[in-house]
């Protein structure tokens, strides 16, 4: 459940004084998100600066928020896992250290000087049930107690995040399987999944962040707090995605399905599968679109103005 001012202070576009008076201090600043948050800030005419701190550090993260002196946090530090979460699996010790410790430190030390912190976590901690059947459009809610502990990461995720709930300062994002226009970045879901000769079909939630990450700006700016499931409307499956890909960018483009079952025997890590609520970030956001409008609009409608480099670039990519 979210809380806080939901009609406070308006975006980093207007010129209120409540805005000139904020400053950011952005972590994870030479990762994927961390580096996106850096860029709309600056259009924003938002003060911010980047973190210099690791997250387990804490002498260092009291170094960077006497530095700074920020009201609001943005924490996109954190480890995922290189290539995928499998190598969360043989590397536990410093997955806690960063996303157990290190984001209790962060939180820690933010409420104790009263500064509001977002931190972008995940929501791949559910996963399909008798209780949530894929195809029921029934989802999980942020009230809701996470039941997919199959890899080391949705663990450590859910454990930390029982913990975070607790500070009254924090704001919880549950991104999953994030998304941008840029087909060729590796760490895309759409980029993923086309490298692959053969995917899985289920229908899940996701984050298109070219709409969804400046709503966390305002989110910040409003000072919400709680959980928040940061995902569009909806859910989509992975043939779907394919097909708009073939529809907009590709029209010789093929793939194969396998099976849970066949997956699992590549994999190390089992992977959440689920749909998530959305009715918080839908009253906040009316505006929001479903899954699939915004995958559209900003994902391959911007592309199939530039199909010929797109593709070109795409089949580098794949290596065919």
């Amino acid at each position: 459940m979210v809380t806080g001012a939901a009609n406070g202070v308006a975006n980093g576009a207007a010129n209120g004084s409540a805005a000139k008076k904020q400053v950011f201090l952005v972590f994870g600043k030479s990762g994927w998100i961390g580096g996106l948050l850096g860029q709309l800030l600056k259009e924003r005419g938002l003060k911010f600066e980047y973190a210099n701190a690791r997250l387990e550090d804490r002498a260092e993260v009291i170094a960077d928020l006497e530095r700074v002196k920020p009201t609001h946090v943005l924490n996109a530090a954190g480890l995922t896992g290189r290539p995928n979460v499998d190598w969360c699996e043989d590397h536990k010790l410093e997955v806690i250290r960063v996303n157990v410790l290190g984001m209790l430190n962060l939180a820690d030390l933010c409420d104790q000087r009263h500064i509001h912190l977002t931190t972008y976590a995940t929501g791949c901690i559910f996963h399909y049930d008798k209780d949530f059947p894929q195809g029921s459009g029934k989802g999980f809610k942020e009230e809701d107690t996470p039941n997919f502990m199959g890899s080391y990461y949705s663990k450590t995720k859910a454990m930390v995040e029982d913990l975070l709930k607790e500070y009254p300062n924090c704001l919880i994002l549950r991104v999953r399987m994030p998304i941008v226009a840029d087909l060729t970045y590796p760490r895309n879901f759409i980029t993923k999944i086309i490298k692959y000769d053969k995917v899985i079909d289920i229908p899940n939630s996701m984050t298109v962040l070219p709409e969804l990450l400046p709503y966390s700006i305002e989110m910040a700016q409003r000072n919400l707090t709680g959980i928040m499931n940061y995902t569009n409307p909806g859910a989509v499956s992975h043939n779907e995605i394919l097909q708009m890909y073939k529809d907009f960018i590709d029209p010789d483009f093929t793939w194969s399905n396998f099976s849970v079952e066949e997956q699992a025997k590549v994999i190390v890590a089992a992977r959440s599968n689920n749909l998530l609520d959305t009715k918080q970030i839908e009253k906040e956001f009316p505006q929001i679109l479903s899954i699939h409008d915004s995958l559209k609009k900003f994902v391959f409608e911007p592309n199939a103005k530039n199909k010929p480099q797109v593709l070109a670039a795409v089949k580098e990519m794949r290596g065919r």
